[in-house]
């Protein structure tokens, strides 16, 4: 789960981190407001979507002006008109894809007269099972630009959950950026902070870009990026609140409901698979055939009749869809369970476009007799190499 930035910085000032005043507003009054609160000479107008990139993204909107996503505003004034331009429209980066997100809230921030700026993000690595820290001096840049050209400016290294964010740690931190005296104090500090707001909050990745020193020798949190893990929101109601749909899928959303693992893609070809492993090969197989998935569907190896129905619901809802892809292994899920599944949605949505279902495993006879017997038009597939072939011909047969 993503959160804006206003929301990550609110977090991280719970736990001490050092940010910069800030206002979120949903209109330009509230923008002209919020200026005027915080004093001048200096605003910062910033997009909050849940993408990177927005300070060099695009409106598609000419009314939106030729600005990006991120403004420095010299007036009250210009603050209400950059909200103004940049509300309600749709920013396109980097990170969004060419469709972009609509521009629903922004957050005003005071303005900050920046030394240096560096990068600084914790995130689990799942080589060691422990939180990483990654720390460089090239902030403000994009960080996988700088581990292809000079990899040698970037420090990672991971933290013991036994013991903890220890002073050496903290050490390192400082050192990587070239901080001494009270800054290497600062940054100290500021490592057992984000690791304490990290494993505390159950968070899957928080960024930092960039993390900067004033020109009166504070270090800041400029910018911050955090997302948390999904399956441990239960333990976190006040996070799970953060939550802002506006900025997902609704597929996405809809699948959630009945706990389907579900990511949304850009291809031609829907997929309802049982297990993580077999969706992927189920995925790899369609690209390696000529044609690119619609989305990545998990079951799981318990579903009911009624997730399956959901999720073929949920497949067929994506305009982009041209074929579906059902691929079940059954072990724990039993073949009869899906072919019902399938044919319960099938006759609630309809079928307007080819269907290839590939089961094997428990009840595998009963759900290829219950596929058959129904009447609908289904193409049956021996194994996954079958499956693939014929989907993909069935898709570009239509095309």
């Amino acid at each position: 789960m993503n959160i804006h930035e206003y929301q990550a910085k609110a977090l991280l000032k719970k736990y001490g981190a050092p940010v910069s005043r800030g206002v979120a507003v949903f209109s330009p009054d509230e923008a002209e407001k919020a200026a005027a609160e915080l004093g001048g000479p200096l605003w910062v107008v910033k997009s909050q979507i849940h993408a990177g990139g927005r300070g060099k993204g695009k409106f598609k909107e000419a009314e939106a002006g030729e600005k990006g996503g991120v403004r420095l505003a010299k007036s009250v004034e210009e603050v209400k008109t950059f909200a103004g331009q940049m509300l309600g429209n749709t920013l396109v980066t980097i990170q969004t894809g060419p469709a972009g997100k609509q521009v629903n809230r922004l957050y005003i921030e005071e303005g900050s007269d920046i030394a240096k700026e560096f990068y600084l993000s914790l995130l689990v690595d799942r080589e060691t099972s422990r939180v990483a820290f990654v720390v460089s001096t090239e902030g403000g840049m994009d960080i996988e630009e700088v581990a292809h050209a000079t990899p040698e400016k970037i420090l990672t290294f991971s933290v013991d959950p036994v013991t903890g964010v220890q002073g050496f740690h903290g050490r390192k931190v400082a050192a990587a950026l070239g901080l001494t005296g009270d800054l290497a104090k600062q940054a100290s500090k500021l490592t057992d902070v984000l690791y304490s707001a990290f494993t505390a909050s159950d968070m899957a990745m928080l960024e930092i870009n960039p993390l900067i020193v004033t020109k009166d020798n504070r270090l800041v949190v400029l910018d911050a990026k955090v997302s948390f893990d999904s399956n441990a929101m239960y333990r976190h109601a006040d996070l799970a609140e953060l939550r802002d749909e506006s900025e997902e899928d609704a597929k996405e959303i809809e699948a959630s409901k009945y706990d389907l693992a579900y990511i949304a893609l850009d291809g031609t070809i829907g997929c309802m698979v049982n297990g993580a492993g077999l969706a992927m090969a189920t995925l790899d197989i369609i690209k390696l055939y000529g044609e690119s998935p619609a989305n990545f569907l998990d079951v799981g190896g318990g579903a009911s009749e009624e997730k399956v129905t959901a999720a073929f619901k949920i497949i067929t809802a994506d305009p982009q869809v041209q074929g579906i892809l059902v691929n079940i292994f059954g072990g724990i899920m039993k073949c009869d369970v899906i072919a019902r599944g399938v044919i319960a949605a099938v006759k609630t949505v309809g079928l307007q476009v080819p269907l290839v279902v590939r089961l094997e495993g428990t009840n595998v006879e009963e759900g290829k007799k219950i596929i058959r017997e129904s009447g609908l038009n289904v193409i049956p597939a021996d194994d996954l190499d079958d499956a693939a072939q014929k989907i993909v011909a069935s898709v570009k047969k239509g095309a």
